[in-house]
C-alpha cells in the first residue's frame, strides 16, 4: 500500500472541503437590527434607511416632520410605522412613513412624516428626552426580519 498517495488524496479532499466552505457556502449576513450607526447630522443603519431630519439629538416639537430614505424593502404597501416615545419608553405619538415614490425597488425611495404629540414633561429638563423609532414594515411577522432605527431627541 502507497501511504504517500493515501496522504496526498486525504489532503487534496481536505482542501477541496476548505474551499467550498469559503467560496461557495455563503457566510451569514449581518443584521441591521440594533443600535445605529450616527453621524452629527444623519441617523441611518447600514445601507438600508437614512433620516436626514430631525438630525441626532434635535430639539423637537409637535407637529414633528420627519423626512429621509430608505431602501424599497423597508416598505410594504408605501409605508412603515414609527413611534415616539418619551424618556421612559412610553408611546406619545405614531404613524406611518409614506413613500413619495415608486417603492417597488430595492433603491433608495425619499419618504416624509408628520406625527403630532403633546410634550412630555413640559419645563423638566431631566425627563425632556425621548426616541424616534423607525420600524420596517414587516407583514410575515416573523422577529428575525425586524428591523429599527432609533433617534435621540430632546423635546422643546
Amino acid at each position: 500500500m502507497n501511504w504517500q498517495g493515501v496522504t496526498l488524496a486525504i489532503v487534496t479532499i481536505l482542501i477541496m472541503f476548505a474551499a467550498v466552505a469559503l467560496f461557495v457556502i455563503p457566510a451569514k449576513a449581518p443584521t441591521v437590527d440594533g443600535p445605529a450607526t450616527t453621524t452629527p447630522q444623519i441617523a441611518q443603519i447600514a445601507d438600508t434607511i437614512v433620516v436626514i431630519t430631525p438630525t441626532i439629538d434635535a430639539t423637537v416639537s409637535s407637529p414633528l416632520t420627519i423626512a429621509g430614505q430608505a431602501r424599497g424593502p423597508w416598505y410594504f404597501e408605501a409605508s412603515f410605522p414609527i413611534i415616539l416615545t418619551d424618556w421612559d419608553g412610553k408611546i406619545i405619538a405614531q404613524g406611518h412613513g409614506q413613500a413619495t415614490s415608486d417603492w417597488m425597488t430595492t433603491d433608495f425611495v425619499p419618504f416624509t412624516a408628520t406625527l403630532t404629540f403633546t410634550t412630555p414633561t413640559p419645563g423638566d429638563p431631566a425627563k425632556n428626552r425621548g426616541t424616534l423609532i423607525l420600524k420596517n414594515d414587516n407583514p410575515s411577522g416573523d422577529p428575525a426580519r425586524d428591523k429599527y432605527l432609533e433617534i435621540p431627541v430632546e423635546f422643546k
